[in-house]
């Protein structure tokens, strides 16, 4: 899901005309980030190759590093708290409205798993594209860079839907009536 996150509030930082540094400014965790109005927008918490993760009250996204700008040991950003979480929240309901019978999802390693069949409160059941189906957690799939992602790969699905069907069903006893 930060895929998806980390895609919204870079094209909102774009559009909003926020500076970018040519190069990568040193990012330490625990940094204090401002908006340009020195607001607190929230802490650096890690790295991630060359991107920030930043979290705020409500989220943790992550950014490229070279859209902050180090001024008296904090970190300037061209956003504002409350638009990071907006840009946030607004990807977190993308992404769970792509979570839907019908779309394609993809394992771990970027390999079409299948689709999903049909969804409850707790679970999402894929129809793998051997034709097997396999019940996985609902918290076990997200929406990420414009695929389905569930967090497995695609061997490990089908040897779950293997074990499934392989499972010897439990028969009522016999009552001897």
């Amino acid at each position: 899901m930060l895929g998806k996150v980390n895609a919204v509030v870079a094209a909102v930082l774009l559009s909003s005309g926020a500076c970018a540094l040519a190069q990568t400014p040193v990012v330490q965790p625990g940094m204090q980030v401002v908006d340009t109005a020195g607001r607190p927008v929230g802490v650096v918490t890690s790295m991630k190759g060359a991107n920030v993760v930043l979290k705020t009250d409500k989220h943790e996204v992550q950014l490229p590093a070279s859209s902050f700008t180090p001024s008296n040991g904090k970190l300037l950003f061209g956003m504002s708290q409350v638009q990071v979480d907006a840009a946030a929240e607004q990807a977190v309901a993308e992404g769970q409205a792509a979570i839907k019978p019908g779309a394609e999802v993809y394992g771990m390693s970027g390999t079409l798993a299948g689709t999903i069949d049909s969804m409850d409160e707790q679970y999402v059941t894929i129809k793998l594209t051997s034709g097997e189906l396999v019940r996985v957690p609902k918290s076990g799939v997200a929406a990420g860079s414009g695929k389905v992602i569930v967090g497995a790969t695609v061997e490990q699905l089908k040897a779950g839907a293997a074990q499934a069907s392989a499972a010897p069903a439990t028969a009522p006893s016999d009552s001897g009536s």
